[in-house]
C-alpha cells in the first residue's frame, strides 16, 4: 500500500493499511491512522496526528510551520479528525505556544483546492471550505459552515453554526450562527435558510430564526429594544438562543 517511492521517517506510525502514492514525504512524528488515502506528492510533516479515512490528494502540504514570525521551532502539533477530505494545494498548518499549540480539525470535513487553515485554528465538524479560502491564525468555525470560494477570514474570528459566506467574502469579525453574510467587507444578508432546510430544520425554527434576524439586523427599533424582543423569541426555540448566546460571547463584534 506504500509506494516504493515515498519517502517515510523511521518515527512515523502508519496503519497497516494506508495508501501512499509515489514522491510523498511523510516527516517525524506523524501518525496516519486507518483507511486514510494519500496520494502522491504530498507532505506531511510532525507532529501531525491524521485519524481514520481520511483523503489527501497531491500537492497537499499537511503539518507544516506556522506562518508566524514569532515561532521558533517550538513540536507543536496539529490534529486532524476522520473522513476529511483535503485536496490539491491545501495547506494545514500546526499550532504556536501562544495559541495553545495545537491547531484542531475535526470530522467530516471538506477543503477544496488551495484552501488553508492556519496555526491555532478550531475547525469542527461538517465544514466546506471552498476553493481558495483562507482562514488567519486563532480562528474558529463551528460546525455545517460553508465558506464560499475566495472567503477570508481574519485571525480571532469566529463562525457559528450552520453559518453561509458568499463568494469572496471578507470576515472581519464574528459571524452568528445560522447567518448568511457577503461582501468585502461582509454584511449579514439573511439566515441560511436553504442550508437549514437540507438539514431538516423544522419550517417553525427556519421562521424564529428569521424573525430573530429581522430584529437584529432590519428592526427600526432601539438595539437594546430588539434583543429584549429576540429574548422573548429565545424562549420559545433553542435555536435561537444559542444565537443569542453565540452573540454574548462576542468578542471582536459580529457582522450585521
Amino acid at each position: 500500500m506504500i509506494h516504493p517511492q515515498a519517502i517515510i521517517d523511521s518515527s512515523a506510525k502508519i496503519a497497516g493499511d494506508v495508501s501512499i502514492g509515489p514522491f510523498t514525504v511523510i516527516g517525524a512524528n506523524v501518525e496516519i491512522g486507518s483507511g486514510t488515502e494519500i496520494s502522491s506528492h504530498v507532505v506531511i510533516n510532525g507532529p501531525t496526528k491524521i485519524g481514520k479515512g481520511n483523503r489527501v490528494f497531491q500537492f497537499a502540504s499537511v503539518g507544516e510551520k506556522p506562518q508566524d514570525l514569532k515561532f521558533s521551532d517550538e513540536p507543536t502539533e496539529l490534529h486532524i479528525g476522520d473522513r476529511n477530505t483535503i485536496r490539491e494545494y491545501v495547506t494545514l498548518h500546526r499550532g504556536t505556544p501562544g495559541g495553545g499549540g495545537v491547531t484542531r480539525i475535526g470530522n467530516d470535513n471538506f477543503f477544496m483546492a488551495s484552501s488553508h487553515v492556519a496555526h491555532d485554528c478550531v475547525i469542527g465538524n461538517n465544514i466546506i471550505m471552498a476553493n481558495a479560502t483562507a482562514l488567519a491564525g486563532h480562528v474558529i468555525v463551528e460546525d455545517h459552515v460553508i465558506l464560499g470560494g475566495y472567503t477570508t477570514v481574519h485571525q480571532f474570528t469566529r463562525i457559528g453554526v450552520h453559518a453561509f459566506t458568499g463568494f469572496s467574502t471578507a470576515i472581519d469579525r464574528d459571524v452568528l450562527p445560522f447567518f448568511t453574510v457577503a461582501g468585502n467587507r461582509a454584511r449579514a444578508i439573511g439566515i441560511n435558510k436553504e442550508g437549514l432546510k437540507r438539514r431538516g430544520f423544522s419550517p417553525e425554527t427556519i421562521r424564529a430564526l428569521q424573525d430573530a434576524f429581522k430584529l437584529l439586523i432590519k428592526s427600526s427599533c432601539s438595539h437594546k429594544v430588539a434583543l429584549e424582543k429576540v429574548e422573548e423569541i429565545a424562549g420559545q426555540d433553542e435555536n435561537v438562543r444559542l444565537m443569542l448566546d453565540f452573540l454574548d460571547a462576542s468578542e471582536r463584534g459580529w457582522i450585521r
